[in-house]
C-alpha cells in the first residue's frame, strides 16, 4: 500500500509540473520513473541476500526445492523463522519434504550446513570473518553499480523515445523539457542507490 501511495505522490508531482505537456510526454516521464523504481526494488532484494552475520529468512531467497516433481521457491514449501541472530529455523509444511530441502539448501551452495532436528531443519549462521566482510561489501558494490547502469540504460531508453516524439510533431522545447526532467528522475535514482549502498556497506562492516 505504501509502494502505490509514494508511486501516486510521484506521478502528482510530476504531472504538476509537466501540466503544459503533451500525454505522450508524460507517459514517457511516469514509464520511465516506473521502470527505475522497479530497478531500486531488485538492488534492495539483491541487498536482502547479502547477509551481514544477522540471521534473516531472505538468506534463503532464491533456494529451489524439489517438490513432488516440481520446483518451487523454498518458502511455498515450509515456514522460515529466526528466534534470534544465529540461526533459522525451516519449518516444513509436509514433514516428508524436509530431505528435500535440506538437500536445496546444501546444492544452493550458501554455506549453511542445516542440522535435521526431525520435524524442522536448525540453521546456524556463524559470525563474519574480516576477510569476508570484504568480499561482501564488494559484492555489494558491484550490485550497485549494476544497478546505476541499468538506470542509465533507462534513462537513454527515455530520451530515444522522446526525440521520436519530435520526429512525430512534438515541440523542441518540450522534447527539451522532457530530456531534463528525465535526468532530475536519474539523478534521484542515482542518489537513492548511493544512499542504499552505503547503508548496507555500513551493515556488512559493523562487526
Amino acid at each position: 500500500m505504501d509502494c502505490i501511495i509514494r508511486y501516486k505522490k510521484r506521478l502528482f508531482l510530476y504531472r504538476k509540473f509537466l501540466k503544459n505537456m503533451t500525454e505522450e510526454s508524460q507517459f514517457i516521464l511516469d514509464e520511465t520513473a516506473e521502470t527505475m523504481e522497479s530497478t531500486i526494488k531488485h538492488l534492495e532484494s539483491e541487498f536482502q541476500k547479502i547477509r551481514a552475520g544477522k540471521a534473516s529468512p531472505m538468506m534463503l531467497q532464491g533456494v529451489k526445492v524439489e517438490y513432488y516433481g516440481t520446483t518451487v521457491p523454498i518458502e511455498q514449501t515450509a515456514n522460515i523463522g529466526t528466534p534470534d541472530a544465529r540461526q533459522i529455523i525451516v519449518m516444513p509444511f509436509d514433514k516428508s519434504a524436509i530431505g528435500a530441502i535440506d538437500k536445496a539448501i546444501q546444492a544452493a551452495n550458501l554455506g549453511f550446513n542445516p542440522k535435521n532436528e526431525g520435524d524442522f531443519l536448525r540453521i546456524l549462521v556463524p559470525p563474519l570473518t574480516e576477510e569476508r566482510r570484504k568480499e561482501l561489501a564488494k559484492r555489494a558494490k558491484t550490485a550497485a553499480e549494476e544497478a546505476k547502469v541499468g538506470i542509465r540504460n533507462i534513462r537513454r531508453n527515455g530520451n530515444d523515445d522522446a526525440k521520436k516524439l519530435e520526429k512525430e510533431g512534438v515541440s523542441e522545447d518540450e522534447v527539451k523539457q522532457l530530456q531534463e526532467e528525465i535526468q532530475k528522475i536519474t539523478d534521484k535514482f542515482v542518489k537513492k542507490i548511493d544512499e542504499l549502498y552505503e547503508l548496507k556497506q555500513k551493515d556488512i562492516l559493523t562487526v
